[in-house]
């Protein structure tokens, strides 16, 4: 059952890019260059990687995030960037099972919020934050059937 969290401000690391609907597992497959670049710079993750979705316009394309949030924000390079995910009110549900499903679980938050008259942090396809933290590590649990993956999207203060 979804939930509303209040959270604070978050620091993060990550690779922003534009892509397809077909292309975010092509994207996902970058995560290691963020790894890489919070190793060189002897930086560790202070929590569960995410996704950011800042722009979802099903058509023209998603602008994404993929990073891990962080104590020690410095400035990005390249592909690299760093932010601030905003704290307050985030509605919130964990998802348990294949990341194929987070779609039909994405669409379930969005008619609960509805359902409950929540208002968005957004501005049409733009995104103030619309997370998906992945909490399961793939080295300890290989079965995908088995993960399980927040959401977290910015509620209008």
């Amino acid at each position: 059952m979804p939930e509303i969290v209040e959270v604070g401000e978050r620091p993060y690391v990550a690779l922003r890019g534009k892509v397809a609907m077909d292309g975010i597992g092509a994207f996902a497959d970058r995560m290691g260059e963020v790894i890489d670049w919070l190793a060189a710079k002897e930086i560790a993750p202070n929590d569960a990687p995410f996704f950011k979705y800042d722009v979802v316009d099903m058509e023209a394309g998603l602008v994404l995030e993929i990073g891990f949030p962080v104590d020690d924000l410095r400035s990005g390079e390249g592909e690299i960037v760093t932010g601030v995910l905003p704290a307050g009110r985030y509605a919130t549900a964990t998802y348990h099972g294949h990341p194929d499903g987070l779609l039909g679980a994405t669409g379930d938050l969005l008619a609960w919020a509805e359902e409950q008259g929540l208002e968005w942090d957004a501005d049409g396809a733009h995104w103030t934050a619309r997370l998906e933290i992945y909490r399961s590590d793939p080295r300890e649990v290989p079965d995908m059937n088995d993960w399980d993956t927040d959401l977290q999207f910015k509620l209008k203060d």
